[in-house]
């Protein structure tokens, strides 16, 4: 590990990981205790008081981050002659149909986002033991199968993502790197914490957000205050 400057250890020295902090505190933190030489992924890992076992307390969604995810996605377009061109005006990586899908049922999947329309999904749907597990399926609720292509294209190269409760009860989710400003992690973070919110299942009881924490690629988790969020 980089040797920590005078600057770093003292915020290291203020940061006491049993207590909760504000966003804004968190995200500034956050910058101060991350000493990767990469740089690193910021995320949040929020657990919700649902059952996700239940169909009426599945907590799904997508957001689209003010300040984008710092990450360079890779897009594919599986779509009809027609609509390559507006795909590719749209900045989609890789644009095409039958050999795209040929290769996906090889076992290639080296793109971060898929997006088609609902009269190749037929086709796409027969994926789904190669793209399900890489959580890869375009799905109409998140605005990935659809007819509007370009639009689907440029959300997802400008900082929407899917997020979906697990099994535990808990979304992760990234919503930056170390080199944002803490302004606009803050916002990105608060900007996803609001979606969840409005998102709360009405068969949810007690409290909805349970616990949130803040953390970067190898840094400790910083306790985020939920009072205000609840």
């Amino acid at each position: 590990m980089a040797t920590l400057t005078k600057k770093r250890k003292a915020a290291t020295a203020n940061f006491d990981a049993s207590k909760s902090y504000s966003v804004a505190e968190a995200s500034k933190i956050v910058k101060d205790i991350t000493t990767t030489k990469f740089d690193a992924s910021v995320d949040l890992a929020i657990r919700l008081g649902v059952d996700p076992r239940k169909a009426n307390q599945m907590v799904r969604g997508t957001v689209t981050l003010p300040h984008g995810t710092g990450k360079v996605l890779r897009v594919l377009a599986i779509v009809t002659p027609d609509k390559e061109a507006e795909a590719k005006a749209a900045g989609a990586d890789f644009v095409g149909l039958d050999e795209y899908i040929e290769k996906i049922k090889g076992g290639w999947t080296d793109v971060d986002v898929i997006i088609t329309m609902p009269s190749v999904m037929g086709k796409v749907g027969a994926l789904g033991r190669v793209l399900g597990p890489r959580g890869l399926m375009p799905n109409p609720k998140t605005g990935t199968v659809t007819m509007d292509i370009g639009k689907a294209v440029t959300d997802s190269k400008g900082g929407k993502i899917d997020f979906k409760v697990d099994k535990a009860g808990i979304i992760h989710a990234g919503i930056g790197k170390a080199s944002f400003t803490a302004d606009k992690l803050a916002e990105n973070a608060n900007e996803l914490l609001q979606t969840i919110i409005k998102l709360k299942p009405s068969s949810a009881k007690g409290t909805y957000v349970k616990s949130v924490t803040l953390s970067s690629t190898m840094s400790a988790g910083i306790i985020i205050d939920t009072k205000v969020l609840n």
